[in-house]
């Protein structure tokens, strides 16, 4: 593995050849190691089409459709493959409404008083407790507190309950489909523990029935899970509003104390950014030799951040997404690499102490072998443990800049970042109209979301995500992007207005027009509900169009993890056309293959589609899109 094998961005191959020189095993060898015959993505045919299982102890067990081969129990293929796939999607929304749990107290202890933050979008606060049907009288913590017992109550309602948030927020026709359908959910904890029953041995092997229950979980975690925590994140952080951010590992400058909040959990990362902008703690940095102290945004707590809040010479940048994190410590320029939720490897101890920087977990869930030195997030406590922090960065300082050394010369460029429904409508002069006229008269021909991690399947860091973008945006398609493949797109520069010269004449013009890039930047992977909070407003804006109709597609170019396969599952459910690469492992069972490729389009609106090459997979996005111009007559 060598060059765009390794990643497409040129910094990340540079810091790679540091890591190999040291002697140090990287995410890429770890990868090629589990290919067989040297083909690194060669694996267990088995278990790459998603029949096999070891859930009892019966199994292992193997599965093959074209003998009827079946588990011991006599699950078949297809059911194997659709347990399996449910039981990562109840891992994926639970780790989404941990994010949400922490979210919400965060803004009860804001309300109180008790943390460094603050009721920031007033207004939006009002808005989304009047979409809910909440009380909007009285102060401005009053109603949050009322927003607070709200969204916790509904997310404790049984299973046989109907969902009040998916109720007041999600659009009346997916409604009507869903509880036709008997997958209209109720509070999201009840949904985890319907599903996650469902999948023990003998209970529930028939994959139809598990892939409705998976895609009943995915409404209740889109609205309840991601839309909530996003839209109070907005409330106490800021509305995302467009500005210019800097990017890419040349942001890591060795001579300044270089602290990483990482992650999906924005808040400590927020609560050392207002600590580090004060004099004081400038000058402790300065006192110990460095230049000065910076925040350097990383990975989805980095997204959650530079959506929000904007450069300085203190949250100085970002760097990238989360494969190119042992290239981040391998760059000899970091003092502390905080840990909340989430994209932190298992292998960061031996990096830690190689290149000398301090590895500390910030939440419960986050645990290192070894490392014993931690700072469990309670939001009472923000401000004094952001400090203790920062203090531990630049008390490291002077022995990683005396024992290391950095790599210097790496690229550095910006990217346009901050956009939301808000932002968007504030872009357009306050209503939907001039992104409707563009759609409608074909200067653009849809839109993509691109909800996307990133992986070294088939191809290397971003290198399929920047091709299907760079694709799309060719052929007039206006790309939202969220995810780590939010951040391999701001990388490589396709978030940046200059891009617009990559893109189609009628997309190029529209860019032109408005200044915005061709890919708007629109988050992380938690977004997913957002956007489809944006669809549904597009629908309403012509006419109550229904989702499956609109020319949009969902896009997964680089799916990796438990959260990208409830993400799609959502998608289906909410009636997109949705592609996803890799290869998910369910192709064991050509039935369940059948339902989520083709029969889906008759239950739900939504289709699943599979394809590596780039450009085939863009010919079967805008055939959809133009087929459905042509249903609506545009």
């Amino acid at each position: 593995m060598e060059g765009e094998r390794i990643s497409y961005h040129k910094s990340v191959q540079k810091v790679y050849e540091r890591i190999k020189n040291d002697g140090m095993v990287s995410i890429w060898d770890r990868f090629e190691a589990q290919g067989f015959g040297g083909n690194p993505d060669k694996r267990c045919p088995f278990c790459l089409k998603g029949a096999r299982c070891d859930l009892c102890s019966n199994g292992p067990c193997r599965a093959d459709a074209s003998i009827d081969k079946r588990g011991v129990c006599g699950i078949t293929a297809d059911g194997m493959a659709m347990r399996m796939m449910l039981l990562r999607n109840v891992m994926g929304t639970s780790t989404y409404h941990y994010h949400t749990e922490t979210t919400l107290r965060t803004l009860k202890a804001t309300i109180e008083g008790k943390t460094p933050f603050k009721i920031s979008e007033p207004e939006k606060l009002k808005n989304f407790a009047n979409r809910l049907g909440i009380d909007t009288s009285g102060d401005i913590n009053q109603i949050a507190l009322r927003l607070h017992n709200f969204v916790k109550e509904d997310f404790n309602r049984s299973y046989i309950e109907p969902s009040k948030i998916v109720e007041a927020l999600a659009p009346k026709e997916r409604q009507e489909v869903w509880r036709k359908l008997g997958i209209f959910p109720g509070g999201v904890y009840g949904e985890m523990m319907f599903s996650t029953s469902s999948c023990l041995t003998n209970v529930d092997g028939y994959y139809a029935s598990l892939a409705l229950k998976a895609m009943r979980l995915g409404i209740a975690m889109a609205y309840q899970s991601q839309i909530v925590n996003e839209f109070i994140q907005d409330i106490l952080f800021n509305v995302p509003r467009p500005h210019k951010m800097r990017v890419n590992l040349g942001v890591l400058d060795p001579d300044y104390v270089n602290i990483l909040p990482n992650g999906h959990e924005p808040f400590l990362g927020f609560a050392m950014v207002q600590l580090a902008r004060k004099p004081e703690w400038q000058e402790k940095a300065k006192s110990v030799g460095a230049k000065g102290l910076r925040i350097i945004a990383n990975i989805e707590t980095g997204q959650e951040m530079i959506q929000r809040w904007e450069m300085d010479d203190v949250f100085y940048g970002f760097t990238g997404n989360w494969i190119m994190q042992e290239a981040v410590f391998a760059s000899g320029c970091i003092d502390a690499f905080v840990c909340d939720m989430n994209c932190c490897m298992p292998i960061d101890p031996l990096y830690a102490e190689k290149y000398k920087f301090k590895l500390i977990p910030v939440s419960e869930v986050v645990v290192f072998e070894g490392v014993d030195e931690r700072v469990d997030y309670i939001p009472e406590k923000a401000e004094e443990q952001a400090a203790k922090l920062l203090q531990m960065a630049i008390d490291n300082f002077k022995e990683r800049r005396a024992d290391i050394e950095p790599v210097t010369g790496l690229d550095i460029n910006e990217a346009v970042v901050g956009f939301s429904a808000e932002s968007i409508l504030e872009a357009l002069g306050g209503t939907l109209e001039p992104l409707l006229d563009a759609i409608k008269d074909g200067t653009i021909r849809g839109i993509a979301g691109l909800v996307s991690c990133t992986t070294l399947r088939d191809n290397g860091q971003d290198v399929h995500t920047i091709d299907i973008a760079k694709e799309l945006i060719k052929r007039d398609v206006l790309v939202l992007s969220m995810g780590c493949g939010n951040g391999g797109l701001q990388v490589a520069g396709l978030c940046s207005p200059e891009a617009r010269e990559l893109a189609g004449p009628g997309l190029k013009a529209l860019c032109e027009k408005l200044g915005t890039p061709p890919v708007l930047s629109y988050g992380t992977c938690t977004d997913t509900g957002r956007v489809a909070d944006l669809v549904a407003a597009v629908s309403n804006a012509l006419g109550g169009v229904p989702i499956p109709d609109l020319p949009v597609v969902a896009v997964a170019p680089e799916y990796m993890e438990q959260k990208a396969t409830i993400d799609a599952i959502f998608a289906l459910a909410f009636g997109l056309y949705t592609y996803v690469n890799p290869v998910p492992t369910v192709t064991g069972g050509p039935d369940l293959v059948k339902l989520l490729t083709i029969d889906c389009k008759d239950i739900t609106g939504g289709i699943l589609h599979v394809e590596t090459d780039t450009k085939e997979a863009v010919d079967a996005m805008l055939e959809h899109i133009e087929s459905n111009r042509r249903k609506l007559g545009i």
